[in-house]
């Protein structure tokens, strides 16, 4: 079973950052793909941002280009989100998640982290 804990949710008020990590307990061909999802209450879970484990490659939702940073840590199995100028609507229930192929529709993801929690006040 592949595991994903995630980590560094909070509350911040707006314009503050807050950097999420996931740990994932391991790296195959199965998970070659790690994203951020978020769901605000109410709303549908929309793709935030993805990162490669081979490669690097980055892609970001347009709501958070040039706020949010995807990065890894191959040595520790480690994705992390840095989330800069947060605003009120950013607040949502981030998940991480894996895959074997990019994708940004939910449904194509096998493996989720259990979410955690990010307000921004205003």
């Amino acid at each position: 079973q592949v595991q994903l804990v995630e980590s560094g949710g909070g509350l911040v008020q707006a314009g503050g950052s807050l950097r999420l990590s996931c740990a994932a307990s391991t790296r195959t061909f199965s998970t070659s793909i790690i994203a951020w999802f978020r769901q605000a209450p109410g709303k549908g879970r929309d793709f935030v941002a993805r990162i490669a484990w081979g490669g690097g490659s980055t892609y970001y939702a347009d709501s958070v280009k040039s706020r949010f940073t995807i990065s890894k840590d191959n040595s520790k199995n480690t994705v992390y989100l840095q989330m800069d100028s947060l605003k009120p609507e950013d607040t949502a229930v981030y998940y991480c998640a894996a895959s074997a192929r990019a994708t940004v529709v939910p449904s194509d993801v096998p493996y989720w982290g259990q979410g955690t929690q990010v307000t921004v006040s205003s």
